[in-house]
């Protein structure tokens, strides 16, 4: 068989549209939701080679317009999990045998798809299933799994070109094998991206998966493994199925061959599943990698020297895209007495420019929550807040379910720093902000490092340079993602790779080499071309 050292092509990042009036690009986004919108889907699970409907369906409606059905998936049981696994643990073998190159030729293939013929039909369904304006859905499953797929393989070529030294007369190897078992991607509604990356970043090194996506999520996840099985993703590589976390859990963190965990979802949920991993550890051939990004309650601290526009621009950028439901999103914002007055007037003004509706409208920057579960949370707190004696709800505050989950853009203003909404994780567009005295920056810094037990994102705002340095020092553990002028959202791939630490997770940067490693095992070889032929060493010799 023919051998190579190859090289992969460099990653440079997706170029993002701007769909402006009368581009091409729009005009084809709007034909794609238009079609889609038209089409009622009957979405199968797909376990091995087979795509399998169970008869149990569930509707799959836009959140923005919860009384049109855009198509229905089949739910599944512990039955079709037990299915997903034998079906994983049968494609093992063949898929870790692969040579690493046609893997990546595989995921090369996935990303140049999604930047061609399958762009508009994916961010349309982020778009519906979602409720993701144009730019939300673009950056997102456009560009960012783009970019996920091309520097993942980059990064796995310079995993395996590392190697040891060697001594004379010996050489020394390094190979990096796909875990022992198989892998459970569990994966959010908010990123189809991220759900699209957790699963691959595991199969491209030679491991293969059982992917259960959010049920919210489930229609823009069916294209993507549409486009995976068209990419040339073996059958049983990557296994996806509906069915509930409990159902799931009960049977995949039992299994003995249970070989590790990639997720993103809440922090109540992961850390139940580290419990339940380390209560069965003795179940498992080996110890499971435990990887996962969960919650946070991202911060913007302003110091007195703060640019107020840049300031308010970041404030309504960072809290209020995609409706706050991002990981990363914007939630508590300190700003000094000496700025608050300046931005206050420019951020009720940029929020008052603000148009709320579907995501067909292209005109629209709030769309809808992404369920009637997720909406009724965040207006309880909204409720509560309107109820207090410490808080003065200075911008929106309403919200109507009746045609889709609309909030809008809401702005609490707190006389107590350890306000609920200060501390909690809504994960919704609701915002809060302290106002502080511009002289206490410092103590200000220690209160936002210890209000929250999350710590993913966070942004100072500062034209001092002395005070950005006190602050990257004294929040050095308050975010695993820190942003100096520019708010805390929007990490890329290749630049900012993704995560954070405390209650946010396990920080293992999705969109860094550091990730891949998590998915495999190296083992180390030594080979001696000359070996030793009598036990005595020179020292044992008489003087």
């Amino acid at each position: 068989m023919p051998k190579g050292i190859y090289q992969v092509p460099k990653p440079k990042n997706e170029p993002i549209r701007s769909y402006r009036p009368g581009s091409e690009e729009r005009q084809e986004l709007k034909n794609a939701l238009s079609k889609a919108r038209s089409t009622e889907l009957d979405i199968p699970m797909y376990i091995g080679s087979d795509e399998v409907r169970t008869g149990k369906k569930v509707q799959i409606k836009p959140p923005h317009d919860h009384q049109h059905i855009l198509g229905h998936f089949h739910e599944g049981d512990g039955g079709h999990v037990e299915l997903s696994i034998n079906a994983a643990l049968g494609a093992k073998p063949a898929w870790a045998a692969m040579p690493w190159e046609h893997r990546a030729s595989i995921f090369l293939k996935a990303a140049d798809l999604i930047a061609g013929p399958y762009r508009s039909k994916l961010n349309a369904a982020t778009m519906l299933g979602q409720s993701k304006n144009a730019y939300q859905a673009e950056i997102d499953s456009a560009c960012e799994i783009i970019d996920f797929l091309r520097f993942n393989v980059y990064y796995m070529s310079q995993i395996y070109a590392q190697q040891p030294d060697s001594s004379p007369g010996i050489w020394n190897r390094l190979e990096q094998r796909p875990l022992e078992g198989f892998v459970f991607a569990l994966t959010p509604f908010n990123f189809t991206a991220i759900a699209g990356n957790l699963p691959t970043s595991v199969a491209m090194m030679g491991n293969t998966v059982i992917w259960k996506p959010a049920f919210s999520q489930i229609y823009a996840a069916n294209v993507l493994m549409q486009i995976f099985r068209e990419a040339g993703v073996p059958d049983g590589v990557i296994n996806l199925i509906y069915v509930d976390g409990p159902t799931v859990g009960e049977i995949v963190f039992n299994h003995p061959d249970f070989a590790g965990i990639h997720f993103t979802g809440s922090t109540a949920v992961f850390q139940h599943i580290w419990s339940t991993i380390g209560a069965n550890i003795t179940k498992y051939k080996s110890y499971p990698r435990i990887v996962g990004e969960t919650g946070g309650k991202d911060f913007i601290v302003a110091h007195k020297s703060s640019d107020a526009q840049a300031l308010a621009t970041a404030i309504v950028r960072g809290a209020f895209e995609f409706q706050g439901q991002k990981c990363s999103a914007a939630s508590r914002v300190y700003i000094p007495d000496n700025l608050w007055e300046e931005v206050k007037e420019k951020l009720l003004t940029d929020l008052s420019d603000i148009k709320m509706g579907p995501v067909e409208d292209f005109t629209n920057f709030i769309n809808a929550v992404i369920d009637e579960k997720s909406f009724d949370r965040i207006t309880n707190y909204i409720d509560g807040a309107m109820e207090s004696k410490m808080v003065e709800v200075i911008a929106g505050g309403k919200y109507d379910k009746s045609k889709g989950y609309f909030i809008e853009p809401t702005v609490l203003l707190t006389k107590d720093p350890q306000y609920v909404t200060m501390c909690e994780e809504i994960f919704g567009p609701v915002l809060t902000i302290y106002i502080y005295q511009a002289e206490r920056f410092e103590e200000t810094l220690e209160l936002v490092d210890q209000t929250s037990p999350y710590a993913l994102t966070g942004a100072v705002f500062s034209q001092d340079r002395y005070a950005i340095e006190l602050a990257t020092k004294k929040l050095v553990n308050a975010a695993g993602n820190f942003y100096i002028n520019d708010k805390p959202t929007g990490a890329v791939v290749g630049q900012q790779p993704f995560g954070g630490a405390r209650a946010s997770g396990t920080n293992d940067k999705a969109g860094a080499m550091i990730n891949l490693l998590r998915w495999v095992s190296p083992r180390t070889i030594k080979e001696t071309f000359v070996p030793a032929k009598d036990y005595k060493y020179s020292f044992l010799q008489q003087d």
